[in-house]
């Protein structure tokens, strides 16, 4: 496996992101022609499809939405914690959640300082992780 760093770092589930996410909006975008489409006899047959395909299509987004909320707490935790030790000192409150998800992958050298410059320049996820020199690898994020 490769290093990871700022190039390489994005992860994708293929289940979800190659088979499930398409297949379903496939299935929605096809369940919704149909219904523009039905005659008068298989209408009410083509509502309930485009109605299931919206259920599962929601379903899906917000399984994905919950997986990554509860990934973001967790590393808030590891970071304030890490921050904590590296410092004695509180990561600063006025951090964003996608700053200190972007913090995660700063060196222990590089971490205090760069979460300072995050606050005051007021830097985006984007920003800090191209900053970062010392790449540190997150191979756990789903």
């Amino acid at each position: 496996m490769a290093a990871q760093e700022f190039k390489n770092h994005v992860r994708y589930h293929p289940l979800y992101h190659y088979i499930a996410s398409p297949l379903i909006t496939g299935g929605l975008i096809w369940a919704l022609i149909r219904l523009f489409n039905a005659e008068p006899g298989d209408f009410q047959q083509s509502l309930v499809n485009t109605l299931l395909f919206i259920i599962v299509f929601i379903l899906g987004v917000l399984v994905r939405t919950y997986a990554l909320k509860a990934q973001d707490r967790a590393i808030r935790a590891e970071e304030s914690l890490r921050h904590f030790m590296l410092t004695g000192k509180p990561l600063d409150n006025r951090l964003r959640i996608g700053q200190i998800v972007a913090l995660r992958f700063a060196s222990d050298e590089e971490f205090p300082e760069l979460a300072r410059q995050a606050v005051d320049r007021s830097m985006t996820g984007k920003q800090i992780k191209e900053s970062i020199q010392q790449w540190r690898a997150d191979h756990y994020r789903v």
